[in-house]
């Protein structure tokens, strides 16, 4: 297949769980790789497909099938699981091993020989499944994404479609660095060696490169990331996310550092220098939701009083009333005692004169009489009193009788 001028790979894009082992990069998907590479290390997929004039500088093991367009070249073995596709002109200096068909052009060179279990065909048209790659490179290209995943979905036979590796044209991969003149992105948890040259970089979480990063542009460092080397952009923004390690220095025009990142080296900036500390979710949570059911809780509140005091108020009145009807009927019965209490009663009420309160209205009327009696006596003396002195006053003394 060829894969010339921008085509679909615009940037180096390595899915999450991409390892390098030894000297071969292992993916659980896909490897696409643009033409006029050079891939120094062995390449380990599910289907390898490696553009026009490519170098391969140790094995290549498919799961599925292996495409080699023209002019290619395999410092190695080649292992196909399935099908195998070989364009004109591709040298092959180990062996090449083939579980299913094997489609060939001219001029293919094999040191080791080759094997096959399926049919063996030599020609030179391009093959099938290259043609729903150009077919598929199309659809991306005019933006039809939908009808590029039902392609895609069909291409994979059911299987789970998994993020493939993508190395953009003129690219140059090794052991000691990985250059591409396009942005380069690293998913999680993968495990790299060598330096990484970009555009732009943007590495994931969890991942462990052993090297360094370089680009023109911005440069991001995710989460539980450790850069076993130095951080370095021109004139682009470095963030280091929170809970990565850089062991070098950072270099950079613009530096964004969260709290909880480590870096062991020296910090430069010819711009802003920022460090921005995160609170915790609890508290994000609580600052989110606490003025919402604050309010929720003012409105239940003032409901559920409005409809107590209510209720209270309601409750009260009836009280009063029952209470003051209680009062008027027990009045009576405490004011004025039966005569039919007898001696209880009277002590009753003497046991209350002595306490110093007030008597019942009947004892106070007796009193009242009593008062009443003793005044009209004492206005009946004073009467016999004035007649009695004008008597004695007209008897004649002795003096007069004389």
């Amino acid at each position: 297949m060829s894969l010339r001028g921008d085509g679909p790979i615009e940037e180096l894009s390595i899915p999450s769980g991409t390892t390098v082992e030894e000297h071969d990069v292992v993916v659980d998907g896909d490897v696409l790789v643009g033409g006029q590479s050079t891939v120094e290390l062995g390449v380990r997929g599910r289907n390898v497909a490696i553009g026009e004039r490519v170098r391969v500088g140790d094995d290549i093991e498919a799961e599925g099938d292996c495409r080699l367009d023209t002019w290619c070249s395999v410092d190695g073995n080649v292992l196909v699981g399935e099908d195998a596709y070989l364009g004109e002109r591709v040298t092959v200096t180990g062996r090449l091993m083939v579980s299913g068909d094997l489609d060939i052009g001219d001029d293919v060179t094999i040191e080791e020989g080759f094997e096959a279990n399926g049919w063996i065909v030599i020609r030179n048209p391009v093959p099938t499944i290259v043609f729903y790659f150009i077919v598929l490179s199309q659809l991306l290209r005019v933006g039809e994404t939908d009808a590029a995943d039902e392609l895609a979905e069909a291409l994979a036979d059911g299987d789970d479609v998994r993020d493939p590796l993508l190395v953009p044209r003129s690219a140059e991969i090794s052991d000691d660095a990985w250059r591409v003149s396009t942005p380069a992105t690293v998913g999680d948890d993968c495990r790299l060696h060598g330096n990484l040259r970009a555009e732009s970089i943007r590495v994931g979480e969890r991942n462990e490169v052993f090297g360094s990063l370089r680009a023109r542009d911005d440069v991001t460092v995710g989460a539980d990331t450790v850069i076993h080397g130095d951080v370095t952009t021109r004139g682009g923004t470095v963030t280091v996310e929170s809970g990565a390690r850089v062991l070098g220095d950072v270099s950079a025009g613009d530096l964004v550092v969260y709290d909880g990142a480590e870096i062991q080296g020296t910090l430069r900036a010819r711009g802003e220098m920022k460090l921005i500390q995160e609170t915790e979710e609890a508290d994000d949570d609580a600052d989110e939701t606490d003025p919402a059911d604050a309010d929720e809780a003012a409105d239940d509140a003032s409901e559920t009083d409005l409809d107590d005091s209510d209720e209270v108020a309601a409750d009260d009145a009836d009280a009063d009333t029952n209470g003051d009807e209680s009062e008027t009927d027990d009045k009576p019965v405490e004011d004025e005692p039966s005569a039919s209490d007898g001696a209880d009663g009277l002590e009753a009420d003497d046991d209350e004169t002595v306490d110093g309160e007030a008597v019942t209205e009947a004892d106070a009327n007796e009193a009242e009489n009593a008062d009443d009696e003793t005044a009209d006596d004492e206005t009946t003396d004073d009467e016999t009193a004035e007649e009695a002195a004008p008597v004695t006053a007209d008897a004649p003394t002795a003096d007069d009788e004389s």
